[in-house]
Parts: structure tokens; C-alpha cells; sequence
């Protein structure tokens, strides 16, 4: 479906068209959120393919990794959320294909076997032949990973073996060469270029999610990230951000960029770059109700570098999420993006990312909702109208009642006949709730006894 912002009614394809604009107030929503979207280079797994993981399951299959690797670095980072809001619901993952990566192999006797993927964690690969002594002919064929069997056939012939989820095999005939362990070897992982980014760009846009990251440091790379962010909120219908550490200055509010990481209480130094793991994964889960203004990063126990007040201050002023250490822990300064620049149509509550949540979640759910049961099946009358006004008025009710709106009734809302018959004109006026965040305290002294 057609969708984006609109300037005058001259829209050809049927769809949702959403201006938004400042007027001391802006828009809202509810509904599922939480999925993060990463291009992230690894040493194993399918190449080219967006894969989906669910925070708690076991990303092996995705990685070659189980949780506790370091390979999952960033997926701890991703699932942690705050201490007032919970993780993602999905991370998106898809494994850029790259340049000169090399499939780790073995010869054993007639048998050949490669590790199903590309890449340096297929060296880590062994394979295990051993003969059964109670019937000749027959034998075991072990695949151990990391010490441990992830696969095991019984066979009396190299061509009945079949592939699985680590390596293939190439051999045919009775003749197989038993082995206490024959390690692979010349397992290479690729190099990630810009176009592998630019490729990934174009395989996620198709699906739906609320944050894309990169954590990179390649300002090219970082920028077009950022484009890609705003093109998709401002033309396609849908809204999103863009956690990066590379981009201060982008001055967008579709643009979230992190400028100092965090040291964690094991002993782990996570980069600025890397940190956008954590904010990326933070920023999805937090519901449009919540901010992450002072929200903790869980396990950091300093800010790295740590920054002074008046870098802060600067930091702030240049759109920048900051870390800084307070009472034994390290939480975000304010959850702001990098809009700086402001209009009477874009003002200063599109630097909130709270408010952003708002109104990406209310611009997404009417989106969704307007597709799936207003288009084509509503008559344009005032009784399709007032079913349309009705809606949209129980919606924004119910968020007022969860703490996202204030101030709200229904003749905030007006649905009007557009100049065409097939037209409609859908306006909304809403006033977002924000988090308190600067308190001014003034406190008197008597220097007399009270009366």
C-alpha cells in the first residue's frame, strides 16, 4: 500500500498519508512494538538472509554461537532493556555476504567435508570417526563443535551421509578412514564493504521493525543509514529510527546517535559503537509512555569515556545520547535524537524521543489499521466517516489512559470529505506526555524560630 507525507490532495495510489507538524501538541499510539533491525558481520551462518531471533532462545542457529559467547556480544547487549523498560521483542539479524570469506575444510581419507558457511568459526569444527567394533564395516561420523557432539551418523557408506547444520560431506564408497579428530581449517571471514550495508538496506526494508542499527564507524555508511531512516518514515508510510554512533550533527529526529560507551562489571569494554547494541535494543522496547531519560544501562558500572559536565552540556546541545556514572550505576543523560534544528512545523518535542515514540507508534497503528479495514471496505459517507473518527477517538482514549496523551477529546479529531470522492481528510491534534526531567528546587532558611 501507498503511504508517506502529503503536501495537496493529487495522491494517485490508494493509501495513508500522514502530515505531522507542531502546535504545542502532536500525535500518539499503541499497539505491538520491539523489533530491531542489525546488519552485523559474523563468522558464521547464512549470508544474505534476515534472520529472526527471539531474545531467550538459543541464537546458535543464526551465529554458531550459543548466548554466552563472545560471538553473542551483541545479542546480550540487544536483550538487556532497562531498569524501566523491557527489552525488544525481535531482533532482525542479517549476516552481510562480503568479499574473500572462506569455507574451513577437511580431507579425510575420501571424504571431504566443509563447514556449511563461510567464515572463521568453522575452524573450530572437528570431525570424529571412529569403527564399531561389533559390526564391520560401520561407522560413527561425529560432528563436535566447541567439544560438543552436534551430530552423529551411523553409516558403512560415505555416500549416505547427509549435511547437517555445521558441515557437508562430499564422499562416496566403503572405504572410510577412521579419526580420533581431524580438525577443520582455512575457515576466512569476509570483508564487509559498504555495499554489503547498502544490500542489507534494501533486503530489510520489506519488513517491519521500529529500530535499525549500525554499529560501525563509517561515516558513509552511518549517513546512509540515516537517509535510509528518513525516506522510509517520510515515504513509505511507516516510521522509524536509526540508533549509530557516527553521525553527530545529523540533526534529524529519525537519527539517534550515541556518543561515549560503558565499561561493564565483568571487565568488558563496550565502545560507543558498540553501545548502540544496547540503545538500539532500549530504544525498540521502550513503550511510547516511557523515556529513557536517566534510564540505567543494566551490568555498566562506568561511562567510557567518562565525560565532564560542560562535554555533556555540549553533547546535549548537538543532539547526542551521553552515558554518565551516578550512584553506582550508568544511565542515559536524556533521550533525545539529533534533531537541533527547529520550525513552526517540526519544534522542539521532535527531539524527545519519547514524543517520537508517540507519534511513530500512532502514524504506524493508524497505518496498519486504515489498511487492513478502511480502504476499499468503508463507504466515504458521513457513516464511514464518523466509524473512521470513532476509531481513531477509542484509540487515542486509550492512550491518554495509559499516560501517552494529555488533554484529549474528540473534537481533537475531524474526518472530512477530500476534494476527490474517494478522499478523505483525517486531522488530529494531540498533546504528548513527557517525562519530568528538570527540577528547579528552591529551598528557604529561616533564621528565625517560626511563631
Amino acid at each position: 500500500m501507498a503511504g508517506g507525507t502529503w503536501l495537496s490532495q493529487n495522491k494517485i495510489l490508494p493509501g495513508v498519508y500522514i502530515n505531522t507538524k507542531s502546535k504545542g501538541s502532536l500525535p500518539v499510539s499503541v499497539g505491538p512494538k520491539g523489533i530491531v533491525a542489525i546488519c552485523e558481520p559474523l563468522s558464521f551462518g547464512p549470508v544474505k538472509v534476515v534472520s529472526e531471533y527471539i531474545p531467550g532462545d538459543d541464537p546458535t542457529p543464526i551465529i554458531g554461537s550459543n548466548l554466552l559467547s563472545s560471538a553473542a556480544l551483541f545479542l546480550r547487549e540487544m536483550c538487556k532493556g532497562s531498569d524501566t523498560t523491557p527489552a525488544p521483542s525481535k531482533i532482525l539479524i542479517y549476516r552481510p555476504e562480503g568479499s574473500s570469506g572462506v569455507a574451513a575444510t577437511a580431507t579425510i581419507g575420501a571424504l571431504d567435508v566443509a563447514a556449511k558457511y563461510i567464515g572463521a568459526r568453522g575452524n573450530d569444527i572437528t570431525i570424529v570417526i571412529t569403527a564399531d567394533p561389533d559390526n564391520v564395516g560401520y561407522y560413527n561420523i561425529v560432528t563436535v563443535v566447541d567439544g560438543d557432539m552436534v551430530d552423529d551418523q551411523y553409516i558403512n557408506d560415505l555416500g549416505n551421509l547427509i549435511a547437517n547444520a555445521w558441515v557437508t560431506f562430499t564422499g562416496t564408497g566403503t572405504t572410510i578412514t577412521a579419526t580420533s579428530g581431524t580438525a577443520l581449517t582455512g575457515g576466512v571471514d569476509p570483508t564487509v564493504s559498504a555495499t554489503d550495508y547498502a544490500a542489507f538496506l534494501t533486503a530489510i526494508e520489506p519488513y517491519t521493525f521500529d529500530i535499525v542499527c549500525y554499529d560501525g564507524g563509517n561515516a558513509t555508511i552511518a549517513a546512509a543509514f540515516a537517509a535510509f531512516a528518513q525516506r522510509i518514515s517520510t515515504t513509505t508510510g511507516r516510521k522509524i529510527q536509526a540508533v549509530m554512533s557516527n553521525n553527530s550533527g545529523a540533526n534529524s529526529e529519525w537519527v539517534i546517535n550515541v556518543l561515549n560507551g560503558v565499561k561493564l562489571s565483568d571487565g568488558t569494554t563496550i565502545s560507543a559503537a558498540q553501545a548502540t547494541w544496547w540503545l538500539a535494543g532500549a530504544e525498540a522496547g521502550a513503550p511510547y509512555n516511557k523515556s529513557l531519560t536517566y534510564a540505567q544501562y543494566p551490568g555498566a558500572i562506568e561511562a567510557n569515556p567518562k565525560k565532564t559536565t560542560s562535554e555533556i552540556e555540549s553533547a546535549v546541545t548537538t543532539g547526542d545520547i551521553v552515558f554518565f556514572d551516578e550512584f553506582d550505576s550508568v544511565k542515559v543523560c536524556t533521550d533525545i535524537n539529533t534533531l537541533t534544528s527547529f520550525t513552526t512545523d517540526k519544534g522542539p518535542e521532535y527531539s524527545k524521543n519519547r514524543v517520537m515514540r508517540v507519534l511513530m507508534q500512532l502514524c504506524n497503528d493508524i497505518y496498519k489499521q486504515f489498511s487492513l479495514y478502511f480502504i476499499g471496505k468503508v463507504d466515504n459517507n458521513d457513516t464511514g466517516r464518523n466509524l473512521m473518527k470513532g476509531w481513531i477517538v477509542g484509540y487515542i482514549n486509550e492512550m491518554q489512559a495509559n499516560n501517552g496523551v494529555q488533554n484529549f477529546t474528540a473534537d481533537d479529531v475531524t474526518v472530512q470529505q477530500g476534494n476527490t470522492i474517494d478522499s478523505v481528510v483525517v486531522n488530529i491534534e494531540i498533546q504528548p506526555v513527557d517525562s519530568i526531567e528538570k527540577i528547579y528546587i528552591t529551598v528557604t532558611v529561616s533564621a528565625t524560630e517560626a511563631e
